[in-house]
């Protein structure tokens, strides 16, 4: 059986402003991924991290105004 992991899951208004996360985001500290069936809000695309990310990730995008629309721990698949 495959295991499961949580993985901190930000949703984003737009496009532009998951492209600015992805640009502002230091190497290692998540990705851009397609937004997951249980959330289904915003642009279509997700930044997802580890959740002890989060007050770190949530700094980035104050300081940068980043909006965001929300965030939430989902379990995913490890491959």
């Amino acid at each position: 059986m495959r295991e499961r992991a949580p993985k901190l899951v930000i949703t984003f208004r737009s496009t532009t402003d998951a492209m600015m996360m992805e640009k502002k985001c230091p190497e290692g500290t998540g990705r851009l991924i397609p937004v997951p069936r249980e959330i289904s809000r915003g642009c279509g695309l997700a930044w997802a991290a580890e959740p002890d990310q989060e007050e770190y990730l949530l700094g980035i995008m104050r300081e940068n105004d980043i909006p965001w629309l929300e965030k939430k721990i989902i379990e995913f698949y490890v491959f």
